[in-house]
C-alpha cells in the first residue's frame, strides 16, 4: 500500500493528489463472519477507506487482561480491509465516545475514587500507555509504512469538547510514536472547538453533518495550509430509549454530500454501516438528564443494521460517482431473512432462586459500586435486613442507574436516574424483612465530563433518616447463563426471571426478534447476548445475525423484569421494528 502524504495542497499518495471518500464501521458492532461482506459493500458505493474506532473496554477488560480475537481480531479485519482494496483510518482513542459505554473508557479505571479520565492524571496515563503497549506493535505491519491499509492515525477523539489540555494530546501523540505509529497523525472536532482539540505540527479535521462551507471555512481560518477534511460527516443519528427513530431525508443528505465533495474537501460517513451495541455495550448521555442510548446502531446509515443497502446507499453512490470512479458492478441485494412466529419459552429460572450461579455476594457496610466490585456491566443485587415492621420511606443517595425494590421478595417500586427518582415509601411487613435492590447500569455515560460514571447505589441508604449498614452487594454480569436452574412449568412468574425456549431452523440468514407484551431486560439467542429489551421503545426488535443461529434447534433466552407476554412466545420475523420516526 502506498503511504499517505500532507502537503499544504492537500492529500498525496503514491505520488498522485488524493481525495479520502471514507465510511465508519466499527468491526466490534458487525460480527466477524460479516465482516467480509459490509466492507465489500463499501468499495462498491464507492469508499476508498472505512474508518473504525478501537473500544479499549473491550479488548482491556481488565488490568492485566488483553484480547485480540474472535469479534475483537483488529488485525483480520484490518487484513480484510487490505483484500477488499480499501485504506482504512484508525482512531483508537483512548477515548472514542461512539455512543458506547463508557466512551470505551475502560470501568475498571473508576475503581479509583478521584482518578480524572482524559487528562495528565498519573494514573490514567500508565493505563493508557499500557493499553497502547498491547494494541498497537500488533498492528505495526497494517501500517501503510509497512505495506498495510491503514493510512492515519486519530490523536483522541473531539478533545476540544471536553478540554484544552494541549500536554495531553502532545503525550498521547508521543505514545503512538514510541510504539511504532508512523503515519500521519490527526485530530478531529467540530467547528467551534478546533482550536481547543487540535494539536500544532498535526492535522486537524473537522466534524459536521450539515453546512459543509461554513464548516469547511471554520477549518480553513483555522488551519490556513493542507487538507481539508471532515472526519464525521453525520449522514445519520443515534436513538435513545423513550425518543423516537431518528431518520434523514436520503435526497437532503445526499445534497449536503454533493456540496461537501464540491468543495475538493475528503470525507468521512459517520455511519456508512452503524451495525450493533450488542450486549451491554450501548452508552448514555447526561446534559442534566441522564439518557441511555438504545442497542441499535442502525444511524440510518447507506447500511441498515442487517447490513442491507437503503436508499441513501444508491443516493450516495451517484454523488461519489461525480468525483471519483464507483464500481460497475450492480448494488447489492438486501440479504435472506429468516421467521417463525409464536416461539414458546416454556422454562424459566427466578433470579432470585439463581443467585448462587450468577455472582457471590461480597459484605460490607455500606453499598459497593459496580467498580468497587470490579464489575463491567450487568446488574447488582444489593440486600440488607429491615430492622423493623410497619411504614418506612427509603432514600437512596445516587441511583446509576435503574433501582428494583423488593421486599421479601415482593415489588414495592422502580427508582430511575432518568426521572431523578431516589425515594421510595412502603410497608415493612415483619422485623428482619429482606431489602433487595437490584440496580441495572444502563449504558455508562459518553460524553463530557459524566464519563466519570460510576454504577450501582453511590451514597448512603437511608430508612426514615437512619442509615442503613450490614449490606451485600452481590455482582450479576450476566456473562454466563450456564449454570441457571430451568423448570417447565409453563406459567409466568412473579420478580426477574429467565424465560427460555427453542426454536428449529431448516434456513439461516439474519432476522428480526420482537417480543410483543414484555417489559423490559435482555435477550440471548445461542448464548449470544443479542441486548436489552424495553417496552418503552421506540426499539422494538433486536437484530439477530445469521452467523449466531444453526440449522436446526436454536436456543432463545429472555430475562424479564416485570411481567412477560402472558402467552410467554416470542417472534422471529423478516423486518426490523425500531419506533416511530420524529415529525
Amino acid at each position: 500500500m502506498p503511504v499517505l502524504q500532507i502537503t499544504d495542497e492537500g492529500f498525496r499518495l503514491d505520488d498522485q493528489p488524493f481525495r479520502i471518500i471514507s465510511g465508519g464501521l466499527h468491526y466490534f458492532r458487525v460480527h466477524p463472519d460479516l465482516w467480509a461482506d459490509r466492507l465489500r459493500k463499501a468499495r462498491l458505493m464507492g469508499l476508498n477507506t472505512v474508518e473504525t474506532y478501537v473500544p479499549w473496554n473491550l479488548h482491556q477488560p481488565r488490568p492485566d487482561e488483553f484480547r485480540l480475537d474472535g469479534g475483537l481480531d483488529l488485525p483480520a479485519f484490518l487484513d480484510l480491509a487490505a483484500a477488499e482494496g480499501l485504506h482504512v483510518l484508525l482512531r483508537p482513542g483512548p477515548y472514542i465516545c461512539a455512543e458506547w459505554e463508557g466512551g470505551g473508557l475502560p470501568s475498571w479505571l473508576l475503581a479509583d475514587p478521584d482518578i480524572l479520565l482524559r487528562s495528565q492524571d498519573p494514573r490514567y496515563l500508565a493505563a493508557v500507555d499500557d493499553f497502547f503497549g498491547r494494541l498497537l506493535p500488533p498492528l505495526r505491519r497494517h501500517l501503510s509504512t509497512n505495506g498495510g491499509p491503514v493510512l492515519a492515525v486519530q490523536i483522541e477523539n473531539e478533545y476540544g469538547a471536553y478540554d484544552d489540555d494541549t500536554a495531553h494530546l502532545a503525550h498521547l501523540a508521543q505514545l503512538l510514536r514510541r510504539y511504532g505509529v508512523d503515519v500521519p497523525l490527526f485530530t478531529c472536532d467540530q467547528p467551534g472547538d478546533l482550536a481547543r482539540g487540535s494539536l500544532p505540527g498535526f492535522l486537524a479535521t473537522a466534524n459536521f453533518g450539515s453546512r459543509s462551507e461554513q464548516g469547511l471555512a471554520a477549518l480553513r481560518a483555522h488551519q490556513p495550509a493542507g487538507p481539508l477534511m471532515c472526519t464525521e460527516f453525520w449522514i445519520g443519528w443515534f436513538d435513545r430509549w423513550g425518543g423516537h427513530h431518528v431518520v434523514r431525508d436520503p435526497a437532503q443528505a445526499a445534497q449536503e454530500l454533493d456540496t461537501l465533495l464540491a468543495t475538493g474537501a475528503s470525507v468521512n460517513l459517520y455511519m456508512f454501516h452503524g451495525g450493533t451495541s450488542f450486549g451491554f455495550t450501548n452508552g448514555a448521555n447526561d446534559k442534566h438528564t441522564y439518557r441511555p442510548t438504545v442497542g441499535s446502531y442502525d444511524y440510518d446509515s447507506p447500511l441498515d443494521e442487517a447490513g442491507d443497502p437503503t436508499e441513501k446507499y444508491e443516493a450516495f453512490r451517484q454523488v461519489i460517482a461525480k468525483y471519483a470512479p464507483v464500481p460497475a458492478e450492480p448494488v447489492p441485494a438486501p440479504g435472506p431473512k429468516t421467521a417463525a412466529a409464536g416461539i414458546r419459552l416454556d422454562s424459566s429460572a427466578p433470579l432470585f432462586a439463581n443467585l448462587a450461579a450468577l455472582g457471590t455476594a461480597v459484605v460490607s457496610e455500606r453499598p459497593l459500586t459496580m467498580e468497587q466490585l470490579g464489575q463491567d456491566f450487568g446488574f447488582v443485587l444489593y440486600e440488607c435486613a429491615l430492622p423493623a415492621a410497619g411504614p418506612v420511606l427509603l432514600e437512596l443517595g445516587t441511583v446509576h442507574d435503574r433501582a428494583q425494590v423488593f421486599v421479601d421478595g415482593q415489588p414495592v417500586g422502580v427508582l430511575e436516574r432518568e426521572n431523578h427518582e431516589r425515594s421510595v415509601a412502603f410497608n415493612v411487613p415483619r422485623e428482619g424483612s429482606l431489602l433487595s435492590l437490584l440496580v441495572e447500569n444502563q449504558g455508562r455515560v459518553n460524553y463530557g465530563s459524566g464519563i466519570h460514571d460510576r454504577k450501582g447505589l453511590l451514597g448512603r441508604v437511608m430508612l426514615d433518616g437512619t442509615e442503613l449498614t450490614g449490606w451485600t452487594s452481590r455482582p450479576l454480569p450476566l456473562g454466563s447463563l450456564d449454570g441457571l436452574a430451568f423448570t417447565e412449568d409453563g406459567d409466568a412468574q412473579v420478580g426477574p426471571t429467565f424465560h427460555r425456549g427453542t426454536v428449529h431452523l431448516d434456513e439461516v440468514a439474519d432476522t428480526f426478534l420482537h417480543l410483543p407484551g414484555w417489559t423490559k431486560g435482555n435477550v440471548w439467542v445461542n448464548g449470544f447476548h443479542l441486548g436489552r429489551h424495553w417496552s418503552r421503545g421506540p426499539q422494538r426488535s433486536l437484530y439477530v445475525p445469521g452467523p449466531v443461529l444453526r440449522q436446526g434447534s436454536n436456543e432463545i433466552t429472555v430475562l424479564e423484569l416485570h411481567a412477560a407476554c402472558r402467552a410467554l412466545t416470542v417472534d422471529l420475523r423478516d423486518t426490523p421494528d425500531l419506533g416511530p420516526t420524529e415529525e
